[in-house]
């Protein structure tokens, strides 16, 4: 297959690596930082400080003694006895933030039931780094198998250090570290009497073109016109970028960081997935409550995007789209949008702890091609984003950053694998809750019906990527304040 950057037949799909250089905003529906960004600190409260636990490097063989430092925090505020219950919140794809043991709803309910909360932040991210670099040699000891071998490992150690060996553990998690929570409790049910699986994707799937049929309905919540118009502009842009005077308009237009270089089809995909990107990030984070320390944007909602995509007096459909470019470049503070993808795909190819895909980029973008998939694809009709976003064009950057044995047959393996580890959408465990917002698009791979007496799903209406897990807000929907109160009666149940 011929790598994306000089391929004139595949186009890239939306949220994937090529944002990299300029525009990192939102990478394969991961944002910087990970896929579940914190809250605000709340005032006078401090940052719990961080702590160092020795890991094996790999837990699935024994001759390996390897070991390696990974960052974990802990608060002991609420704790009220020997046996007080223990809350674990996983780290997943990004910097583990210690806020998540200061605030939001596991804290409110670690405050309610006396528990010491710990945060373990996830192998390969932040400051937990087993290798020396993120070569592909030392990417194979990336993997959910080892990352819940880790957990397995630090709540042993946990409960001898804090002497909780007779406490009750409950996990927490939310987006991929949901995944974990659930599979921790189906792995090691010996260690973990109960998980909160928020917004966990359980299901891995190579071709995910659900994610943009859900961003279509989300958006749909406004009136059919928000998409009409999206198609109409993407439509205009398919015209334009056929001749130079097009091109001249389009750069102009969406301020591109150099003149668009239509003879490099690749190109050209990257800046249509930038515009669709614009929406995929607010339709999952929509109201959310997540108002993050010093990230902007919180209050951009699919309110704020489709009526400026609605509003005839902003001018002509390819007028409006590139207006909510601008909102976003300018409340992101980037002067101009980078298409170029060269740039890109050297910048994921670095190894090195010092390069910028090092934040997680590579690390995620090496998961979804060995174990996950998750790739949005444009490869369905319902939807107003173009056809510019082939499975095919996955697949070819998985090559073009890791080899040639990363193709479609050896992806669709390791995807099969994850889903014959842990049951996917079938998953047989038991005392595990799954919350979902109905706006999430990730909630397709998600569990929004009862999978047994024990295993049961809070599909919330009108929320989105794991709402449930912020602090609460005054403006929270009744079905939001509902599913909090479902969830801790599950604690209760779990913890009796």
């Amino acid at each position: 297959m011929t790598p994306v950057c000089k391929g004139f037949l595949v186009f890239l799909a939306v949220g994937q690596l090529i944002m990299l250089v300029r525009s990192s905003r939102f990478i394969h529906g991961r944002p910087k930082g990970g896929l579940l960004p914190s809250p605000r600190l709340p005032d006078g409260h401090k940052i719990p400080e961080e702590n160092w636990f020795t890991q094996k490097l790999d837990h699935f063989d024994d001759s390996n003694r390897k070991t390696w430092q990974q960052r974990f925090f802990f608060n002991d505020t609420f704790r009220q006895k020997e046996d007080s219950p223990v809350f674990l919140m996983i780290g997943g794809e990004g910097t583990a933030n210690p806020v998540w043991v200061v605030t939001g709803n596991m804290m409110n309910y670690a405050q309610e039931f006396g528990a010491i909360a710990f945060l373990l932040e996830h192998r390969f991210y932040g400051k937990s780094h087993p290798t020396s670099d993120l070569s592909d040699d030392s990417l194979k000891y990336l993997n959910s198998e080892q990352a819940l071998a880790d957990l397995a490992a630090f709540r042993q150690a946990m409960a001898e250090k804090f002497n909780l060996t007779k406490s009750r553990w409950i996990s927490f998690g939310g987006s991929y570290p949901g995944s974990l929570s659930a599979w921790f409790r189906l792995k090691y049910p010996h260690l973990v009497d109960g998980a909160v699986a928020s917004s966990a994707p359980v299901k891995a799937q190579l071709h995910f073109p659900e994610y943009l049929e859900v961003v279509a309905a989300s958006l749909n919540t406004t009136g059919p016109e928000c998409n009409k118009n999206i198609q109409n502009a993407t439509q205009q842009i398919d015209r334009l970028v056929q001749t130079s005077g097009g091109i001249k308009e389009l750069t102009q237009t969406f301020r591109l960081c150099e003149p668009l270089n239509n003879s490099n089809v690749n190109d050209v995909s990257i800046f249509s997935s930038a515009l669709a990107g614009n929406f995929f990030g607010v339709v999952q984070y929509n109201k959310d409550n997540r108002a993050f320390e010093g990230v902007p944007g919180t209050n951009i909602t699919i309110d704020t995007i489709c009526s400026i995509m609605d509003n005839d007096k902003l001018g002509d459909p390819l007028n409006r789209y590139a207006k909510v470019n601008s909102l976003m470049l300018d409340t992101y503070d980037e002067k101009c949008l980078d298409t170029r993808c060269d740039n890109s795909v050297a910048s994921m190819k670095n190894v090195s702890w010092a390069g910028s895909a090092a934040e997680g980029g590579r690390q995620w973008f090496y998961q979804t091609c060995t174990e996950f998939g998750f790739y949005q694809t444009t490869d369905t009709k319902e939807q107003p984003f173009g056809s510019h976003f082939p499975l095919r064009y996955y697949v070819q950057q998985c090559e073009d950053v890791f080899g040639k044995s990363f193709n479609k047959p050896n992806i669709q393996s390791g995807v099969k694998q994850t889903n014959t580890n842990y049951g996917g959408q079938g998953i047989a465990g038991s005392k595990i809750v799954f919350p979902n917002g109905s706006i999430d698009p990730w909630h397709a791979l998600g569990i929004t019906k009862d999978v047994s007496a024990t295993e049961q799903a809070i599909f919330i209406e009108g929320t989105a990527h794991c709402a449930n897990m912020y602090p609460d807000s005054p403006e929270d929907l009744p079905q939001l304040k509902q599913a909090r109160e479902q969830i801790k009666k599950h604690i209760v149940l779990w913890l009796s």
